[in-house]
């Protein structure tokens, strides 16, 4: 049995790109036999940038809602909140900020890209991979899918776990493994650049119909004329549309580029159309979760309820090294 740990933070709701690069992958690893996956919110982490409580508290109802939506199963898995088993992720977090070394922390990519700004560096952003350690160790996780840019991170978790596995002279933690998809898609955002809550650059696909429409109609794209042919491998609006159609559909509106006679409000709008047809169960999925927030929060506290015990267990193991 394989056991798998995900942790998104509650920093907003998941976009096109999230779901498609991070959600939708997660959940068909979670299907396979033999594989349990741990998923939870990491709401405490969502300190560092963001502190108003209620628009966390929306944030984690989004992030829940879209996973349910998508088909993560709660009854096979196990889905929590960070913060609702706070208690352990934080002792253990300072067990292991005590045999952490500060040069390690202060090489980390998460600080060092803005310790330019020290003044908007807090405490939390510099211990920020620590607690990550605890949220991985916690479990026994043995893959963690993550992108490339937190292959770091990952591998100071087993710098972390391995140090104190040596210091108790004993295996007191699983070491995980990295999982890093090296094909993982980039998805374009609306101006060409990689789909980030940070740049604004998103597409919402949980919005109503209009709303959704005036966002796909942000793409950014150039000033050739209707009549005129379209290169498809620049548009930013052809290859959102390539990620979603089947291939004859994308041979279709790529043969229309080429012709000539066919503008990109006709691309924008049959990519609004192809996405509502695409995600047409997830959208009325979400809306029935995100309208009944008591069957969230019924599905997180059984999830929580179920991981405790595991998390109590691993704590106790560090804890009865120090004779706590």
């Amino acid at each position: 049995m394989m056991r798998i740990l995900t942790g998104i933070q509650s920093s907003g709701k998941p976009h096109l790109g999230n779901i498609l690069g991070a959600i939708l992958p997660a959940i068909e690893l979670s299907k396979k036999p033999g594989n349990e996956s741990f998923l939870f919110i990491a709401d405490l982490h969502t300190l560092t940038s963001l502190r108003d409580g209620e628009q966390i508290r929306s944030n984690t109802l989004s992030i829940a809602a879209a996973w349910l939506a998508f088909g993560f199963d709660t009854d096979k898995n196990y889905f929590y909140r960070q913060s609702k088993l706070a208690a352990y992720h934080t002792e253990l977090m300072w067990y292991l900020n005590c045999i952490t070394p500060f040069p390690m922390l202060a090489n980390a990519h998460s600080f060092k890209d803005k310790s330019a700004q020290m003044a908007q560096v807090n405490a939390g952003l510099f211990t920020y991979p620590v607690l990550q350690a605890a949220d991985i160790l916690l479990y026994d996780a043995e893959l963690i899918p993550v992108g490339k840019d937190q292959r770091q991170h990952i591998e100071m978790t087993r710098d972390i776990a391995g140090t104190f596995n040596r210091m108790a002279q004993k295996d007191i933690f699983v070491i995980p493994e990295a999982a890093i998809n090296e094909s993982v898609m980039t998805i374009p955002g609306v101006d060409g650049n990689k789909m980030s809550k940070s740049l604004n650059n998103y597409i919402d696909i949980f919005l109503p119909e209009k709303d959704l429409l005036k966002q796909i109609k942000k793409i950014e794209s150039d000033s050739t004329p209707l009549e005129d042919p379209k290169d498809p491998a620049t548009d930013i609006t052809f290859k959102l549309f390539s990620l979603l159609a089947l291939p004859e559909e994308t041979a279709e509106m790529h043969a229309n580029y080429i012709q000539g006679g066919y503008g990109y409000g006709h691309a924008k709008q049959a990519l609004h159309e192809m996405m509502l047809r695409y995600f047409k169960d997830a959208r009325e999925k979400f809306d029935f979760y995100i309208n009944n927030p008591d069957v969230i929060e019924e599905k997180l506290a059984e999830g929580e309820r179920k991981v405790e015990p595991i998390a109590k267990q691993t704590l106790g193991r560090a804890r009865e090294h120090f004779k706590f």
